[in-house]
């Protein structure tokens, strides 16, 4: 009775017998892993551990200046605060130079300088966070646009147009545009909100070349095209593989870019005075400056301000870029785990250099 061979078994071309067969398993990352790794890349780098350091400071004086006055006024009756004085109340020493009492010394009025510089920092940052945020919705979108959907007439005629837009505000110069739009809306709505309005304006158009650029580099990865062979959608391509490899750049330039803003902020209210019942640091510095050079600690105060958020924001930005990538990272990690290792002996017993 004849019957069907079976089939030769699957081996190697020198005829030896197949191993058995091995699945690959790529190991994921366990969030503490990498949040000893992130610890260790900071501590590897003293610069942006300082800036660490100095934004959490900052962030969570800002929080507490905020929530401590309603949390103990619902707790306990009446309302506590973390700043030294009231920023409002007014004392008998006026124009007092800076002593234990009043570490920035006194204003016009006897106020605290320390106190009002201390009490302007939730919307100092408020504002940073909320501008850069804002251009980044803005920027990032049109960017993504102009990136990722520039083939066919219809993509490029897009592209071209948000290309052109974002050259023409490009051409004026940021603080001078801020300014005039500043002084524009500035009829029509509050000076707060048109500083606001103003720098939003003028800020996106820079993240829409970040991340145009960005996604060029992207989407011309191998990853990408193995993911249109696979089938995906050009929405799910979009999400799990531009968008997270956008996360990186885009995180390092904002923290970075929190600062600038905060200083284009502080010079337009410089030149366009919040009112005095805004405790913000241009506005201080502006409304300070009749006084110099004799009572020249009233603008050192929020100077000083301006100056160590933007350092330590800059230096915690600076520093992302390591902490963000898994490869630095991990490098960073394992030579910190090796210095601290102990070293081998010798033979002899003593340890070797």
């Amino acid at each position: 009775m004849s019957g069907t061979a079976p089939p030769p078994p699957l081996g190697p071309p020198n005829g030896d017998a197949a191993g058995p067969s091995r699945t690959f398993v790529v190991p994921r990352s366990r969030p503490s892993d990498v949040l000893v790794e992130s610890l260790r890349t900071l501590s590897a780098n003293l610069l942006t551990l300082a800036g660490f350091v100095i934004t959490v400071i900052l962030v969570i004086t800002a929080i507490l200046v905020e929530v401590v006055p309603p949390i103990t006024r619902a707790l306990l009756g009446h309302a506590l605060s973390i700043l030294p004085y009231s920023p409002s109340a007014i004392g008998p020493g006026l124009n007092q130079a800076p002593s234990a009492q009043h570490w920035f010394g006194t204003d016009e009025l006897g106020r605290d300088v320390l106190s009002r510089v201390v009490a302007a920092l939730p919307l100092d940052l408020t504002i940073g966070v909320v501008i850069t945020g804002l251009s980044i919705l803005i920027g990032a979108g049109l960017g993504l646009i102009a990136g990722f959907w520039e083939e066919g007439r219809v993509g490029r005629a897009v592209s071209a147009i948000i290309l052109r837009v974002t050259d023409i505000f490009l051409a004026f110069p940021t603080l001078v545009l801020a300014i005039a739009l500043t002084a524009i809306l500035g009829h029509s709505v509050d000076p707060l909100t048109a500083i606001v309005i103003a720098l939003t304006v003028t800020w996106w158009p820079y993240y829409v070349r970040i991340v145009r650029g960005e996604v060029l580099v992207i989407k011309h990865q191998g990853y990408i095209h193995a993911g249109r062979i696979a089938g995906l959608s050009e929405g799910r391509i979009l999400l799990r593989h531009v968008l997270r490899n956008l996360l990186e750049p885009l995180t390092v330039y904002a923290t970075l870019d929190v600062g600038t803003v905060i200083v284009t902020f502080s010079t337009v209210a410089f030149v366009i005075p919040l009112p005095s019942t805004i405790l913000e640091w241009g506005t201080m510095v502006s409304n300070y400056q009749s006084l110099l050079p004799g009572e020249w600690w009233l603008v050192m105060g929020p100077g000083i301000a301006i100056f160590v958020t933007v350092l330590g924001l800059s230096l915690l930005g600076d520093g992302l870029r390591d902490v963000l990538d898994p490869r630095t990272r991990r490098a960073f990690a394992k030579e910190t785990e090796s210095s601290f290792a102990p070293r081998p002996s010798a033979p002899n017993g003593e340890v070797s250099e």
